[in-house]
């Protein structure tokens, strides 16, 4: 019998290993601009659904964008080259142009309403990394202090649509929002409970019906598929509240004075 021999094996890269960030230690924040409260981001590590504190969702908001003659490839484009111009009033976004993997953004919050902080600045400041992007889709994992620890997928495909009176049928391209998320720690769990998780609802419907406008859709409503993939918490993750970015923004906010006099005084 002959004697096997345990040569090691070189693996190939993944035919999609461009569209993958590669793993980092923690964050790194580049140029952006001048306009953005940067805070909550440089340094932190990032946050999947495992490491949040609440009940995991997985929530599926969807768009048809009837009429419009525009591929799937078409439509992720320009929504990368023009991410935040969709979203809610007073909410910003400060990244690079486009959505390259290992890209970190800055995102300047607003409330509900496009509600902001005294003196204009963010409710919260906090980011996001582009972990994966090819031509139909771009996905975000959040980092630590974020709202939601989870991963944020946006893709376009098409489906098939029966016409009305005919035995024929039509492709329509479908644009899509689909999160799976968990709060980040207890404070952000009741907020979600008493009410504020439903904003989340409202910003991505928003964003949906603003991009299939742009198409020349209207009156598509988005389509908002819920499931609750685990209704338990993790006890374990509460201390994730040291990070909690709506808290550590609003001390900021609260120490402008304070930041304000020691200019004065230099």
């Amino acid at each position: 019998m002959s004697e096997l021999v345990d040569t090691p094996t070189v693996q190939e890269p993944g035919r999609d290993a461009t569209y993958w960030a590669k793993p980092v230690d923690g964050l790194r924040v580049g140029d952006i601009s001048p306009e953005a409260t940067n805070l909550n981001v440089e340094g932190k590590q990032l946050s999947g659904p495992l490491a949040g504190f609440g009940q995991m969702w997985q929530k599926t908001y969807r768009v048809r964008l009837r009429g419009a003659d525009v591929t799937p490839e078409q439509v992720i484009k320009l929504w990368k080259e023009n991410f935040a111009t969709f979203w809610p009033a007073g909410n910003r976004y400060f990244g690079g142009v486009g959505m390259e993997p290992g890209q970190v953004a800055v995102l300047n919050l607003a409330g509900p309403g496009g509600m902001n902080a005294p003196g204009g600045g963010p409710l919260i400041s906090t980011g996001i990394m582009v972990i994966y992007a090819d031509d139909e889709s771009f996905s975000f994992m959040t980092p630590q202090g974020h709202m939601f620890a989870g991963m944020i997928t946006f893709s376009a495909d098409q489906e098939m649509n029966p016409v009305s009176g005919a035995e024929q049928a039509e492709m329509t391209t479908c644009v899509q929002v689909q999160a799976l998320v968990r709060a980040s720690d207890p404070i952000y769990e009741i907020g979600f409970r008493l009410g504020l998780l439903k904003q989340e609802d409202i910003f991505w419907k928003q964003t949906l019906t603003a991009l299939a406008g742009f198409f020349g859709v209207q009156g598509e409503e988005p389509d908002l598929k819920i499931v609750l993939v685990d209704p338990k918490v993790q006890w374990a993750q509460a201390k994730n509240v040291w990070h909690n970015s709506a808290v550590r923004t609003g001390l900021y906010i609260m120490a402008a004075p304070v930041r304000w006099l020691r200019r004065q005084m230099n």
